[in-house]
């Protein structure tokens, strides 16, 4: 048996190919139940976001062209389509890839954090499946270690490599407490909707959103508590706005500097930041020569981010260190692991040896023979027995010159000159 990673990403499969090999979550506990159903496959856990699909499993070594065929069925794909975009790492290559997603080195953002609490929902999902046991079950949990061990060494996350995010970066330069802070979101595509979810998390929990159309905005804002607004209301939201963000596709300004000069009045020239995420862009540009004005623009915020994305790299190169450690104690789990369960097999069947010796030497005391004649017999037959099949490996071992093997048996059996000499009574 063998360990296996076999997957589809992002850098490897197109978007259309993507949705055509994902999961839903709803039939991830029955296609893990087929996959464990098949022949060659013993455990497995299967990761299905929108930029992989990959299944970890415990396999024979002709495992791979039964899982491919199997996923091609599952839906409705041919195997050889998947094979064309598919990866797959054995063994250490394996664990070692997993522990590169779960720190996000492998992700379309580098060290993006989401995809380690996606594994480990999709782990949490194996287990109730019961398609985890032994040794993969023990990668899942040594990678979670792993990962824990990098975010708080290398700080991997830490700094904004996304537009949505690096302006809410920006923002908390100007605001001390978030908390007390109202945002205008102007737009309602997919930047605002994750600029309006990170600044809710950041604690900014008075939200209003303006679009074109308010059923968007409403959509934007409904989750997270806020208000929905048309673009012709902004006016008298800006005048209660200390964040204002602006992502639309409109082709003129749609807040003028006349519009923010009356604002600021009613604001009693409190501070105001303002980022334009737009191009073109949403924000006249005269409006960041106002006093009270923090004005960025996309190119700021791409600045923040090409910066970020240096710290990132940096630690990601001690990431990939971290996880080399991760991968060698992995390694030494699955030696000893290894060694212990050839130490059960030996111990047992010596066991098996000494109760059939024993057996044999009481149903001859039990027929009156003589107890030494029954001793010395004993221990003669079960040296014998427990001694037969290392002699014959032994045999055959000098016979083929393999001193490998001869230096083992060597050290295993204590054949050493002074460990044979007899010792005094």
């Amino acid at each position: 048996m063998t360990l296996l990673a076999l997957g589809i990403n992002h850098r490897t499969a197109t978007v259309e190919v993507r949705e055509q090999v994902a999961f839903t979550p709803s039939g991830v506990k029955e296609a893990l139940a087929q996959l464990c159903d098949l022949p060659s496959v013993y455990d497995a856990a299967l990761v299905s976001t929108c930029n992989r699909t990959e299944l970890y499993c415990v396999t024979a070594a002709e495992g791979e062209r039964e899982i491919l065929e199997w996923m091609g069925r599952y839906h409705e794909l041919d195997a050889d389509e998947l094979a064309r975009c598919a990866y797959h790492f054995w063994d250490d290559e394996a664990a070692r890839h997993l522990m590169r997603v779960a720190v996000g080195l492998d992700s379309m953002v580098l060290g993006e954090p989401q995809i380690l609490g996606q594994l480990k929902e999709a782990y949490q999902v194996a287990r109730q499946a019961k398609g985890l046991s032994g040794a993969l079950e023990g990668l899942f949990q040594h990678t979670f270690a792993v990962a824990k061990r990098v975010r708080t060494e290398t700080g991997i996350g830490r700094n904004p490599v996304s537009v949505a995010y690096a302006a809410v970066s920006l923002a908390s330069r100007i605001f001390d407490d978030f908390s007390q802070a109202r945002a205008l979101l102007v737009g309602a595509g997919e930047t605002i909707e994750l600029v309006a979810q990170h600044l809710h998390q950041a604690g900014v929990h008075q939200l209003v959103v303006a679009n074109r159309t308010l059923e968007r905005a409403n959509q934007v804002a409904g989750s997270l508590g806020g208000e929905a607004i048309t673009l012709d209301q902004i006016p008298d939201a800006l005048a209660h706005a200390d964040i204002v963000i602006s992502s639309t596709a409109a082709p003129l300004p749609i807040l003028g500097k006349g519009m923010v000069e009356r604002a600021l009045k009613k604001r009693r020239y409190r501070p105001m930041f303002m980022v334009d995420i737009a191009v073109p862009r949403d924000i006249e540009p005269e409006v960041g020569k106002l006093s009270d004005v923090f004005l960025y623009t996309v190119d700021d915020l791409e600045e923040v981010i090409d910066e970020n994305r240096r710290h990132r790299q940096v630690a990601a190169d001690h990431a990939e260190s971290l996880i080399e450690h991760g991968v060698r104690d992995w390694q030494k789990g699955q030696r000893i692991r290894d060694g212990g369960a050839l130490i059960h097999r030996v111990r047992a069947r010596g066991e098996v040896l000494r109760d059939q010796s024993l057996d044999d030497a009481l149903a001859r005391l039990a027929r009156g023979e003589a107890a030494e004649d029954v001793v010395r017999r004993l221990a003669n037959q079960l040296t014998s027995r427990i001694l037969h099949q290392p002699t014959v490996a032994m045999r055959e071992a000098a016979s083929a010159q393999d001193h490998v093997l001869l230096d083992a048996a060597s050290t295993l059996l204590a054949t050493t000159a002074t460990n044979v000499t007899s010792q005094p009574s």
